[in-house]
């Protein structure tokens, strides 16, 4: 690796470590519900194609399925990196707001263990969590409580990160196996706080909040069809295990008057959460290198997983909970199985061109999907469009050292009337070393 590069991916982890510490890339109000906001697994071999990866084998890190990691180099060392940037529209009626934030979104090395056996690490969000509004001021019943009104504001913050480990590998020719194990944690902090216009009456704050800790296990296949002389299909199957996640939840309330401050936990759930099954197929058709076509399903069974739900329990000293609907944490929301269909494309002019223009990666993609919650008994639709170039950074024979520039487009709706839409414009940002590490020692 030459200075000039080694500088360049010390300056480019140095920006995406500021990144991931400064913001966690969401704003969403929906957010609020579940585990938040689930994040795009996929990585720079990927972007711009729809989100596909069952079926890819493109010797690029492909963690959708870790059978895909027997393909990698003998000779090479692969380092993947990327960052989001986006622009976030959030309306309903004829209220609308704009948001912009960043992230990180991945960190990934991959390299050969031995013939036909590749090795992948690395770190990858999980969901993300953050919002923050507040709902709409309604007069207060009881004794006493004459010409006095309340308004709550909600705010949440948090998420859950996975640092994995990968193997796959060839046991015979054309078919691949492979695993992950992911070390899944983080923590989540939902908050409803309670305020009045007379402030003789004590404010009340009711904070949900959990830590997580827990494993995550992701098994793929691929089988690679020779159909006839350039021309090759490769179908690719994946599962990710459910599981009970043995961790408590926490509702802990606050009551501040003119003299005293309270704070409790009045309620805990142990043993509150649980991993759905997951279920993806893939198809990927690729002809002399040059043109990658492939679709992918996936299949998150959602709806029967645990998570905690706090009904909001009446407190004669709070002349506020008379409006249970509103003030709930749980039950405005459920979860619903979640299905995704994706298509993409990839097209190399010449793989093995000398020209510059020639070796540039021109990728196209989009997805449907149904999200894992529902909101107010509104089912929440999902679609996305996607397409970008990937760029050669080294010349001579090392073409899969790239710089991946992605535009994406995602509008999030709900059924019914009323309720929030979102819209997504994102520009993500890739970046891949693939450094003949190996060969280099083999010289020495």
């Amino acid at each position: 690796m030459t200075t000039y590069n080694k500088l360049l991916l010390v300056i480019l982890l140095a920006v995406f470590t500021g990144t991931a510490m400064a913001q966690n890339g969401v704003n969403s109000p929906y957010t609020r519900y579940g585990f938040g906001q689930l994040s795009d697994q996929t990585l720079t071999g990927s972007r711009g194609m729809g989100g596909i990866g069952y079926g890819l084998r493109n010797k690029f890190i492909n963690v959708l399925n870790p059978a895909s990691y027997s393909g990698v180099d003998s000779i090479t060392f692969i380092l993947d990196a990327g960052l989001t940037l986006q622009n976030a529209n959030f309306s309903s009626g004829d209220v609308k707001m704009n948001v912009k934030n960043s992230s990180l979104d991945y960190i990934a090395m991959q390299f050969r263990l031995y013939r036909k056996i590749g090795m992948t690490f690395g770190f990858l969000p999980y969901s993300r969590i953050n919002y923050s509004f507040s709902g709409n001021t309604r007069a207060v019943d009881g004794d006493n409580t004459d010409n006095i009104s309340a308004y709550d504001t909600f705010s949440g913050e948090g998420g859950l990160r996975q640092v994995f480990a990968g193997i796959g590998v060839e046991p015979f020719k054309n078919f691949s196996v492979g695993f992950n194990f992911s070390y899944l944690y983080g923590d989540q902090s939902h908050t409803i706080q309670t305020s009045y216009t007379n402030s003789s009456v004590y404010s009340n704050v009711r904070n949900y909040q959990n830590e997580i800790s827990t494993y995550k296990l992701d098994f793929g296949a691929q089988y690679t069809f020779n159909l006839k002389e350039k021309h090759q299909l490769t179908v690719g199957a994946a599962y990710s295990l459910g599981h009970d996640i043995d961790e408590e939840a926490y509702k802990i309330q606050q009551k501040t008057s003119s003299s005293s401050v309270q704070t409790q936990t009045i309620d805990t759930i142990r043993n509150a959460f649980q991993l759905p099954h997951t279920f993806g197929i893939g198809l990927t058709y690729v002809y002399d290198q040059r043109l990658t076509i492939g679709f992918d399903y996936t299949l998150q069974q959602w709806g029967s997983v645990k998570y905690p739900d706090f009904e909001q329990r009446q407190d004669s000293d709070d002349p506020s909970l008379q409006d249970n609907e509103q003030l709930s944490y749980g039950e405005q929301w459920s979860f619903r199985n979640a299905s995704r269909f994706s298509l993409g494309a990839e097209y190399i002019p010449n793989p093995r061109g000398r020209n510059f223009f020639h070796r540039l990666r021109y990728r196209v993609g989009g997805y449907y999907s149904v999200p894992y919650i529902n909101v107010k008994s509104s089912a929440m639709r999902e679609f996305g469009v996607e397409g970008g170039v990937a760029i050669p950074i080294m010349n001579g024979y090392n073409d899969r050292s790239i710089l991946s520039i992605t535009a994406q487009y995602v509008n999030m709706s709900p059924e019914k009337s009323g309720l929030i839409k979102e819209n997504y414009l994102r520009i993500n940002i890739g970046f891949t070393f693939n450094e003949d590490w190996f060969r280099k020692m083999l010289i020495k």
